[in-house]
């Protein structure tokens, strides 16, 4: 059987997969986040390699925290080192097993140490529902003919 997921996938990577530099500030990111209306961005280095990710979570967890200055520290005192990435084929199965394994609800794209893009639960849950909503509409039309 065919993977749906991956046209979505395709989708997903004609979009622009903003990141920031791990030399932003908390402060910087934060309003990356609320003008692009996203959740999560990869952090990357000065080679472009995509070092960490920072969600609003992560700023939010750092609010109320004395040795993080938000408005001057850098991305990198509070971003996740360990970035959880798949590669463009993912199957839809394995991207969601991988989401639900690890908590998380940001995963990168990346091939060849490219940044491809990003993927939420968010774009999963639609793709899913899109998914369901099809079967259903083929099963309607099956009963009614």
């Amino acid at each position: 059987m065919e993977d749906k997921l991956k046209p979505f996938i395709k989708k997903l990577l004609k979009r622009d997969c903003i990141t920031v530099s791990y030399e932003a500030t908390i402060k910087e990111v934060a309003a990356v986040l609320a003008k692009k209306s996203i959740g999560a961005v990869p952090v990357t280095n000065e080679n472009e390699d995509v070092i960490g990710i920072v969600s609003e979570r992560d700023i939010v967890r750092n609010l109320n925290n004395p040795d993080v200055d938000i408005t001057n520290e850098k991305v990198a005192a509070i971003m996740t080192k360990s970035v959880i990435s798949v590669a463009k084929t993912v199957s839809s199965s394995d991207l969601m097993e991988i989401m639900t394994e690890n908590k998380i609800r940001h995963v990168v794209i990346i091939e060849d140490k490219a940044l491809l893009g990003i993927v939420s639960i968010g774009d999963v849950v639609k793709r899913l529902m899109e998914k369901l909503e099809g079967e259903a509409e083929q099963l309607r039309s099956f009963i009614n003919s």
